[in-house]
């Protein structure tokens, strides 16, 4: 069994050789470790979006199109930012906690609260405006009315959210997985019965329309409160910090990172938007066969995120630690992880095309869409499931910047016009796009791997230092 005394330099070839291959085993099994809390946490809280629609669809159509067009306005105007921000962490936490000071592991995580209320400013101002603006973008009155609506009670949900990514990040940074699978696991049957209740349930409690979101606000704050009790009570206290005049400085370095963050992580999630609201130009068929392709695409990328969130903690523990080949290693073998995941996925894509979309629909036009798409959709699996992995190496190591403009380049210079053109102007339609989004994946994919795989691991120990040191200094 290896362990962090280990000697870094192996005496000759077939110690080293051993060496490695025991540490590509030990890192195969801590990462697994890491990634099975990580994946039901994330497939039960992905739940919690789609309890909302469910409830408003049974409600009325114009209740359900007046949600979808407040998720996409959320998404692109807010949560978007709360994620990319959070995102920042990832290249302080881990680093933090495996370095002599682990209590910055709590200082950090305070800052980013600071750091998420301030930018929540703006965004608030916008949701309590969403009506009026959406007018003026030319939408329904109705829908823009309810929209609008929806999102002025959605502005609740954002204290618990905020609370819950950071503490999430705080938890995971000491290597603590499985506490966003409890919490997932008691907020997700918690939020079904919220909007039974507020939206359906008996007259003294039955708030309608208005009734999904505070649903979610309850559901998001529960989150919160659990995730912080756990931390509270069920943790060491090594890595907390005492809250004080430290933890509303040094809140530069935080927003910058999440600038970065938020690049990364934002711009593909705007991307996704503006591919489903493109998908509508052609009619109603194409429009439910994207639904189908996206929520399929959005479950399966939980496997590979949650492979990429257990690489971030681990090469960003060894780097905090000053262990350059440890986390040269483990980046490499989540890299092989999740080729072997992606190449499972694919595989039971192509295996079941023609029948994949009767899950979700009987309409036999839009199975006809979807199986043509279906290969595409393999195809992107392998490619996702790389970028998914090196994109949480890239954060590890603090290269958020590099992950922001990998992503900008590819969905807005390659994938967005190449969807376009072939959509509209070779007559693919929704064909079209996904072959657009798929290369972007590819260039995305290939750049980020290339950049792994030329890290200077030494290097990024040093950096690490340099990230954390200056601590030293403000106190």
């Amino acid at each position: 069994m290896s362990s962090e005394a280990t000697p870094l330099l192996p005496t000759n070839r077939t110690a080293g050789e051993q060496w490695i291959w025991r540490n590509v085993f030990e890192e195969f099994k801590q990462l697994l470790k890491f990634a099975i809390p990580v994946f039901g946490a994330q497939i039960l809280e992905y739940s919690l979006i789609l309890v909302s629609a469910v409830s408003l669809g049974h409600l009325s159509t114009q209740a359900l199109a007046a949600s979808s067009l407040s998720s996409i306005t959320a998404t692109v105007t807010g949560l978007s930012l709360v994620h990319g921000f959070a995102s920042a962490l990832d290249s302080l936490l881990p680093q933090a906690w495996t370095s002599e000071r682990p209590s910055d592991v709590g200082l950090w995580a305070q800052r980013m609260v600071v750091v998420e209320g301030i930018v929540m400013i703006p965004v608030i101002a916008v949701w309590l405006n969403a009506e009026f603006i959406l007018l003026h973008l030319k939408q329904e009155p109705e829908i823009a009315r309810l929209a609008g609506l929806y999102l002025r009670w959605f502005i609740l949900v954002l204290p618990g959210l905020i609370v819950s990514v950071v503490t999430r990040r705080y938890l995971q940074a000491q290597g603590i997985m499985h506490a966003q699978t409890i919490v997932t696991a008691i907020a997700a049957p918690a939020n079904i019965f919220f909007n039974w209740l507020l939206v359906w349930g008996p007259p003294s409690f039955r708030l309608g329309f208005i009734g999904a979101p505070i649903a979610s606000s309850l559901s998001f704050t529960l989150m919160a409160v659990i995730s912080v009790i756990y931390a509270y009570f069920f943790v060491a206290r090594t890595a907390w910090h005492p809250i004080g005049q430290q933890s509303f400085q040094d809140l530069g370095k935080l927003f910058k990172l999440g600038l970065s963050g938020t690049g990364q992580i934002a711009s593909e999630w705007w991307s996704w938007e503006f591919i489903g609201l493109t998908s509508s130009q052609f009619g109603s068929l194409s429009l439910a066969s994207q639904s189908v392709l996206l929520i399929s695409a959005s479950v399966e990328f939980q496997a590979p995120y949650s492979l990429g969130m257990a690489a971030t903690v681990r090469v960003g523990n060894a780097l905090g630690a000053g262990h350059a080949q440890r986390g040269k290693i483990a980046a490499q073998t989540a890299m092989g992880m999740s080729v072997v995941i992606a190449l499972i996925m694919s595989t039971i894509i192509m295996l079941s095309r023609n029948r994949w979309s009767y899950m979700f629909n009987d309409d036999k036009e839009v199975a006809r869409l979807v199986s043509g798409v279906l290969p595409l959709l393999a195809l992107f699996q392998i490619v996702d499931g790389a970028t998914a992995v090196t994109d949480g190496v890239l954060r590890a190591t603090g290269r958020l910047g590099y992950g922001a403009i990998i992503n900008l380049t590819a969905y807005y210079c390659i994938g967005i016009p190449l969807g376009l053109y072939l959509a509209f102007w070779r007559d693919m339609e929704l064909k079209g796009l996904w072959m657009g989004i798929t290369s972007a994946l590819f260039y995305a994919a290939t750049v980020s791997v290339y950049l792994v795989l030329k890290t200077d691991w030494g290097r990024e120990v040093e950096k690490v230092k340099a990230r954390l040191g200056r601590e030293d200094r403000i106190e």
